[in-house]
């Protein structure tokens, strides 16, 4: 029985190929990563000590290089490893809906969103320009935040509109805290944002509030009106 790290190794990779990673602790599924980017090496404690600092997985894959760095055992290449799991998820998800050509319910939209803005760790709104069949014409990012604020011109929503030509939208911003509900400030801007366009003849049909696997649908909430 081999109970050294190349053991150990090879049994973390043997269980991700049966079963993904189901039934993995967080700190399991640190190490198995890290495997990867540190030789040689037992890289259990660096997985708890990473936790112990950045309280979870996902904070881990969200904190500065240097901060990781920061965390004994982690070097420059470590770093990197992790800080690119989230810019990875990303463009996979980005990819993947690439081929999205139109949207024909909320939960669509809600799918779409939740891939391209669920991982976001600052406030951003953009607009989904849409063909008279809901077929997506493309999605511009109108305005990037701070963790928890977003300027929103109403004249930028206009002008990407126009710019595609679009003959309706979907508004959608996310909330990084994790609650999707709209302030005032989102209904206010919903509404004066909806009344603009109405006068181009570009409908609104929703405006949608991602909220990592949470959302708020205007239009599910009867808020279009």
């Amino acid at each position: 029985m081999n109970l050294g790290p190349e053991g150990h190794r090879k049994r973390l990779r043997e269980r991700f190929l049966r079963s993904g990673f189901d039934g993995f602790h967080d700190h399991e599924l640190l190490e198995l990563i890290l495997l990867y980017a540190i030789p040689r090496r037992d890289v259990k404690p660096i997985a708890k000590a990473l936790l112990m600092e950045f309280s979870s997985v996902s904070a881990v894959f969200d904190a500065p290089m240097e901060a990781l760095q920061s965390v004994s055992g982690v070097g420059e290449h470590a770093a990197m490893l992790l800080s690119m799991i989230p810019r990875l998820v990303d463009r996979y998800h980005q990819d993947r809906w690439r081929q999205t050509s139109s949207f024909h319910s909320t939960q669509q939209a809600v799918a779409y969103l939740t891939a391209v803005l669920g991982t976001e760790r600052n406030e951003v709104f953009c607009v989904l320009a849409l063909n008279s069949r809901n077929g997506l014409i493309a999605r511009e990012e109108i305005q990037r935040g701070s963790v928890n604020r977003t300027a929103v011109y109403p004249r930028l929503v206009v002008e990407t509109s126009l710019k595609h030509r679009a003959t309706a939208v979907i508004l959608a911003h996310n909330h990084p805290g994790g609650d999707p509900s709209p302030s005032t400030a989102d209904r206010q801007l919903t509404r004066k944002l909806k009344r603009i366009l109405h006068d181009l003849d570009i409908t609104v049909h929703d405006h949608i509030i991602i909220a990592g696997p949470r959302y708020f649908s205007f239009v599910e909430q009867g808020e279009m009106e």
